[in-house]
């Protein structure tokens, strides 16, 4: 939960209180009203323990069974429906930088439930191109709020991109995992170091693999991943 102090600061600073992205009430806090954030679409209970696919019963999914990712674990808030998949695609993709916030401010209240530390808290870096086209990267903004929840330290340059990569939302598993090799780059070595990497949205898990991967073989002893919405996995 946000301390007493930051929620007064919030409560009394207009930038904050808009009203609410879903219906337009104006008693919204931080771009939702209460009944329109409970409405939001919550990812079961009962998910795989690696990748947070939903599923029948508690344990391991059968993908994480045959092939674990190289993260440690996938938290996730919401699953990618609407109307959280419409909002994340408008900010995305509509150039609307100040949903930022709200947004963020959904994924930094569900990482203040769990107990977690990091050394370092990382967006996944966008290609130059890509960060030109859509003029900010989204995964930083979400990165920044939870870090203040988990009172960590963001790091946007320890890692890079090495290459713009084919869009992954057309590609089957097996594709993403080739489209995403030797994709990132590690700036240091991260000797016994514990990462968060923050994304909008995790559907295979290859992007957050490919570069915990990478962090990993740069010394990083525990990568997890936090996105805002969890999607169905492709299953080729």
């Amino acid at each position: 939960m946000l301390s007493n102090l930051t929620q007064l600061i919030i409560d009394k600073c207009t930038i904050f209180n808009q009203p609410c992205l879903l219906c337009g009430d104006w008693r919204a806090r931080l771009g939702f009203c209460a009944a329109c954030r409970e409405q939001l679409p919550r990812l079961p209970v009962t998910q795989c323990a690696r990748c947070a696919e939903p599923l029948a019963a508690a344990g391991l999914c059968g993908q994480c069974q045959r092939r674990p990712p190289a993260f440690d674990a996938l938290h996730a808030p919401y699953l990618f429906d609407y109307p959280i998949a419409a909002l994340i695609h408008a900010f995305k993709y509509g150039k609307q930088l100040q949903m930022g916030v709200a947004l963020g401010s959904l994924l930094a209240d569900f990482a203040a439930g769990h107990a977690h530390e990091y050394h370092f808290v990382i967006p996944v870096p966008l290609a130059k191109e890509r960060l030109a086209e859509r003029g900010f990267n989204q995964s930083h903004e979400l990165a920044k709020a939870i870090t203040v929840t988990m009172a960590s330290r963001l790091s946007a340059d320890l890692c890079w991109r090495k290459y713009n990569t084919r869009p992954q939302a057309s590609l089957g598993r097996a594709e993403r995992r080739k489209n995403l090799r030797h994709a990132f780059g590690v700036n240091c070595r991260c000797d016994g170091l514990s990462i968060a990497i923050v994304d909008d949205v995790a559907t295979s898990g290859a992007t957050l693999s490919a570069l915990a991967e990478i962090l990993k073989k740069q010394g990083a002893k525990r990568v997890d991943g936090w996105v805002l919405a969890r999607a169905f996995s492709p299953k080729t």
